[in-house]
């Protein structure tokens, strides 16, 4: 076979269903035996689009997502979404057409180091230097970007590797020496664990995006109702514990609930499952859960005591180490601890000022209670981001997709996107902001052309909502270079434009109404552009490089 038909029996092996990507010169030999080969080929308007339409994709599904570009800019288009799905550990496959091989390192025409760019924000990369080795590669590959802790893989495949000939022979295992993901938790260390847990008096539990990652929301939720344990949440771990379960805790950190954020201040015992303690979760390092002895559960053991000292670590993976943990798991005795959170519960609500003005929260409130909590959500970053996670109540885990360590704005729509070719029974909304929107605004093309019925609530403030809280806290309310009053466009005209339907919304009283015409509709993208009140701060927050005891402001 043709080293790009040898390419497509590997994708279709690994039961890739969709690839999202933009043609270019030396990638048109793949694109070709793409053309006719089952697999649908979805053509984003960016790179950048794709790269993030296949995490969104990956993360609504559970599935590897798989993009594909041409060299050059072509790749370093696909790298900003690259390092998003690195840094919240998304399985992700980056195809990349590159310049043939007897061209490489002459500074040939769209000539650039792919592998040497995108070292530092992938699982691993390849570059194939001969058509023979493209069955071994994409095996491997697909198997590293999927187990252990996952994360994106890039290809980068030189013209004449693609237009090269040999025979197509898939491995049916692979073995890699230096690369052994550990799954089962060692029996001693959980046997250590369940005793500090058995004398515990005041414990918690701190899961992340690694309990969604493996699939482990039925073995936590079964685990913190043996134990009767609080469970709080980081950012990527929304949707791993149902918000309206008693034992839930919301999010915490930054702008965590202050009740979640008391809890971690005065647990003895922090049981972290999936989750890599994040700056922004813990706040000021020093001044972290400073009571707390931590059992630290992750399948990556460089995650395990790299931000905060461990007691008790164990390496495996969360749904096998939460299992092997419920067959022995103590009840301990703690119920003047639940009588202390439920206080805080009381105390502490999130809450917001109810004026007769559109308030973002409201928006939040009011898309929860439509979708009874059943929605696809993925935010842009800022403002947005921070009140889908606090007023949305999200019911499942794959339901919450944002981008948590690497902040991207421009990430919700092209991932919304993604979300909702993996998910057609679902309603996915994607809750921008003003700002983050116009990053990736071309993606409506895409949505329009494929038909993909994706909501955008765009919470418009006329701001760069989440710089500007900053400016106003702690720089004076010097407002640089964030206002966008008079600097917009019109969403309602850019949707029709596109095709789409948009709407517009600038009073409390027809939210509602508009909201649930937007929401019904199956067979293309809704704009609905909000006009929120424009100096809407996200509270509770606490001010980088503070501790968790330092949270600011009430109501908003």
């Amino acid at each position: 076979m043709k080293g790009s038909q040898i390419i497509v029996e590997c994708l279709k092996k690994e039961k890739v269903e969709v690839i999202f990507g933009y043609p270019g010169g030396v990638i048109l030999p793949l694109c070709d035996a793409l053309y006719d080969s089952g697999i649908r080929f979805i053509l984003t308007r960016h790179e950048q689009g794709a790269a993030h339409a296949a995490d969104g994709y990956a993360r609504a599904s559970g599935k590897v997502g798989v993009c594909l570009a041409t060299s050059g800019p072509g790749a370093t288009n696909l790298t900003t979404g690259i390092a998003t799905a690195y840094m919240d550990s998304i399985p992700l496959i980056a195809i990349t057409g590159q310049v043939a091989t007897q061209l490489i390192g002459n500074d040939a025409f769209q000539e650039v180091d792919t592998t040497g760019i995108s070292r530092p924000i992938t699982k691993h990369n390849y570059l194939v230097k001969s058509t023979e080795h493209l069955s071994r590669v994409f095996k491997e590959a697909f198997f590293i970007a999927r187990t252990g802790k996952p994360g994106p893989v890039l290809i980068d495949i030189p013209v004449d590797v693609q237009r090269g000939e040999a025979d197509f022979v898939y491995p049916e295992t692979i073995e890699i020496r230096s690369y052994k993901p550990v799954y089962h938790g060692h029996p001693l260390q959980i046997e250590r664990a369940l005793s500090l847990i058995d004398s515990s008096r005041q414990p918690l539990i701190l899961a992340g995006g690694g309990v969604i990652s493996a699939n482990a929301s039925e073995e936590l939720r079964k685990f913190a109702e043996k134990t009767n344990i609080p469970v709080a949440l980081t950012l990527m771990g929304l949707g791993s514990f149902p918000t309206e379960h008693p034992l839930h805790l919301g999010m915490v950190g930054m702008h965590g609930t202050r009740y979640g954020n008391n809890a971690i201040m005065e647990t003895d015992l922090l049981i972290a499952i999936g989750c890599r303690f994040d700056d922004r979760v813990t706040g000021k390092i020093s001044e972290f859960a400073p009571h707390a002895k931590i059992i630290h559960i992750d399948i990556d053991p460089a995650s395990i005591g790299k931000n905060v000292p461990v007691e008790i670590p164990i390496v495996g993976d969360v749904k096998i180490v939460l299992s092997q943990m419920l067959k022995n798991c103590p009840k301990p005795k703690i119920k003047e601890w639940l009588e202390k959170i439920q206080q805080w519960k009381e105390k502490y609500p999130l809450a917001y000022k109810n004026t007769d003005g559109l308030k973002p929260q409201f928006v939040v409130e009011t898309i929860s209670e439509l979708t009874q909590g059943e929605a696809i959500i993925a935010t842009e970053v800022g403002q947005n981001q921070m009140w889908a996670a606090q007023y949305y109540k999200f019911k499942h885990p794959r339901t919450f997709i944002t981008s948590g360590g690497l902040g991207t704005m421009g990430f919700g729509f092209p991932a919304a996107i993604g979300a909702q070719v993996a998910r057609r029974d679902k309603i996915v909304i994607d809750i921008a902001g003003d700002g983050s929107i116009q990053m990736n605004i071309q993606e409506l093309s895409t949505a329009v052309s494929e038909k993909i019925p994706v909501k955008v609530v765009i919470l418009n403030n006329c701001h760069l909502g989440m710089v500007r809280q900053w400016q106003e806290l702690f720089y004076n309310k010097r407002y640089a270079f964030t206002c966008l009053k008079g600097k917009q466009p019109d969403f309602v005209k850019i949707a029709e434009a596109y095709g789409a339907i948009g709407y517009r919304v600038t009073k409390k009283t027809e939210l509602k109404k508009i909201l649930t015409r937007a929401l019904s509709h199956n067979d293309g993208p809704v704009f609905v552009d909000c006009h929120v009140e424009p100096e809407e701060n996200v509270f509770p927050m606490v001010p980088a490089g503070a501790s968790l005891k330092e949270m600011i402001g009430g109501l908003a």
